[in-house]
């Protein structure tokens, strides 16, 4: 009986005891800790670029997306699997290589068709099958 009472006296002085034990920080230590923190957090016109540059990131991977669609769909385009679409601020890009100088020049104007395009930068190369 003694035994069980020393048990549940340590198990309520113990948590009391490591309380006692742990150092708060300072004043002066957790004003020196909220600087810290305040030099690592972006500014406002930070935060405003990196929504911008996700947001154009976005639309960019919208617009790539819309002239695969595009040229997926177009009955004469299903053969022009070799094509790369990158676009970067409505300007896209075609690399890769097509079967004939009529596919690139369809490739190109099925691109320049699809909304939020405003140019069209043809790099494909026409390389006859072998």
């Amino acid at each position: 009986m003694k035994a069980l009472i020393v048990i549940a006296a340590a198990a309520i002085a113990f948590p009391v005891y490591a309380q006692q034990k742990q150092e708060m920080p300072s004043s002066q230590e957790r004003a020196q800790n909220r600087e810290k923190v305040q030099d690592k957090l972006p500014t406002t016109d930070e935060r405003a670029q990196n929504r911008d540059k996700v947001a154009t990131t976005a639309s960019n991977a919208t617009l790539t997306g819309k002239v695969r669609s595009a040229l997926a769909s177009d009955a004469g385009a299903k053969t022009m699997t070799n094509i790369n679409v990158d676009s970067n601020n409505g300007v896209v890009t075609l690399k890769g290589r097509v079967d004939s100088a009529d596919a690139k020049k369809k490739a190109a104007d099925i691109a320049k068709k699809v909304e939020g395009v405003k140019s069209v930068k043809n790099e494909l190369k026409v390389e006859k099958k072998s």
